[in-house]
Parts: structure tokens; sequence; C-alpha cells
């Protein structure tokens, strides 16, 4: 039997990047992953692209900044689905710029998808899963949220604050058997860094002790340990997928 047998995963910001990468592996283990995105078009993409795989999978289109509109498509998911199993709140942005000369819309965007947008789904979603006695929330933060990095306080300001939360709501949802850990990854492989130059790429892989950048795949394996009963016994951690950069 799979791993994630027929479970209801909804996976924001999946249409492409780490969030498809999770949806595909996640149905290869028998979860019905639920793709949020913000554009009807490229949802539309994913579920071609993992029918064509033999996989059954549904989407919503959904800002996971606006509080109004994640509770309504919470609510249409679990009127077409019963339950939410599992939750990845993967949606997430940059707006690189060093402090003296950031905006305060590039301060104020990236903390609205993600860290809103994570409050946002967590507090609908848990709804449902406090009912069900059960689920698993994984949170994607970085290691940028643990170590920081010039010309992204904002989102080290975001993702470490991911961080925090998922601590701190682990702790409020454990009683009824809910669990809820974060991902930390590194340098990973995707179509955003394709097309950094490759010196930059060197640059980076030698700051690497693994001396490589990761691949969706390992994210995505973390994922499912942690969504999986095989990890019952974990909550309230952070994991880093980081090649050894964080130590």
């Amino acid at each position: 039997m799979k791993r994630l047998e027929k479970k209801i995963a909804v996976i924001t910001g999946s249409a492409r990047g780490i969030g498809y990468g999770i949806a595909e592996h996640f149905a290869a283990e028998g979860a019905v992953p639920i793709i949020i995105d913000i554009q009807q078009e490229l949802i539309d993409a994913a579920i071609e692209d993992l029918k064509h795989d033999g996989y059954t999978a549904y989407g919503y289109v959904a800002d996971v900044s606006d509080f109004d509109q994640v509770g309504n498509v919470i609510k249409q998911i679990i009127k077409d689905h019963e339950r939410i199993d599992i939750l990845i709140n993967n949606a997430g942005i940059t707006r690189d710029s060093l402090l003296l000369r950031m905006k305060e819309d590039d301060w104020d965007k990236v903390l609205q998808v993600n860290v809103k947008g994570t409050f946002n789904f967590t507090q609908k979603v848990s709804r449902y899963m406090l009912k069900q006695k059960s689920g698993v929330i994984i949170n994607i933060a970085s290691v940028i949220g643990l170590m920081g990095n010039a010309g992204q306080s904002n989102y080290a300001a975001s993702k470490g604050g991911m961080i925090a939360f998922s601590k701190s709501i682990a702790k409020e949802l454990s009683s009824r058997n809910i669990r809820v850990n974060s991902i930390a990854p590194g340098f990973i492989e995707t179509e955003m860094t394709a097309t950094l130059p490759e010196q930059v790429v060197k640059q980076y892989q030698e700051s690497i002790p693994l001396k490589r950048m990761g691949s969706v795949k390992d994210v995505a394996k973390l994922c499912i340990f942690l969504a999986s009963d095989e990890a019952s016994y974990i909550t309230g951690q952070t994991i880093n997928v980081d090649g050894g950069l964080v130590m």
C-alpha cells in the first residue's frame, strides 16, 4: 500500500516549481493533490501534466494573502472532497533589495504572501482537521529564515516567521493529533535557478558542504515522510534540506 493512499493534500503555490514537484510525488504515493495557485491557466497545465502521468488531481484559484478568498476556497474543497488530510504551505515570493533601497510595498507584499498566506490557509484548514482529530501541516520555509541574507531582509523575516509560527501552532494542535513541521530548503534546482549565471551557481555550490545544489525531489521526499505515518511522533520541528549549508 502506498504511504499516502487516498489522502487529500492541499498544496499552495503548486502549479510549478517545488510545489508542483511535491504534488507529483504525493500523487505517486497515492494522494490526491489539490493544486492551489493564482492563475487558472497554470493550474490547468499542471493538472493536465499530472493526468498525463496517470494521476488524479484537482485545482482551485486563490490568492493566498486574501483571507476571505482562502476561506471560500477551503469551503469549496471540503464540499467537493469532504476532508483535508494534508496541508502544504508552499506559496511564496521574493522581492529582493538592500534595506535602505527597499520599498514599503516590497516588504509588505512578501510578508503578506509568505506569512499571512500561511496563516490564512492554516487557520481555515485547521478548523476541519480539529473536527477530524487528525491532520498534517507542513510549511515550506527556507534556510534564509535561519541564517539571513543580505538583500533579503523581507524574505528572511517572512521565512523566520513561518518557522516560529509552525512551532506555536504545533503546540496548539497536537492534542487533536495534528502535526505541524517546517522544511527549510537551501539552494534547490528549479526553473528560477536555471536562469542564474553559471558563475553564480558555482559560488553557491562552493558554499555547500556537499558541493551541489539540491533537487525538488529532495524536498518532496521529505514532505512525503513527514506527511506519512512514519513520522507520527514528529511535530514542531524544522528540518533543513540544504546539503549541510546550515549546521
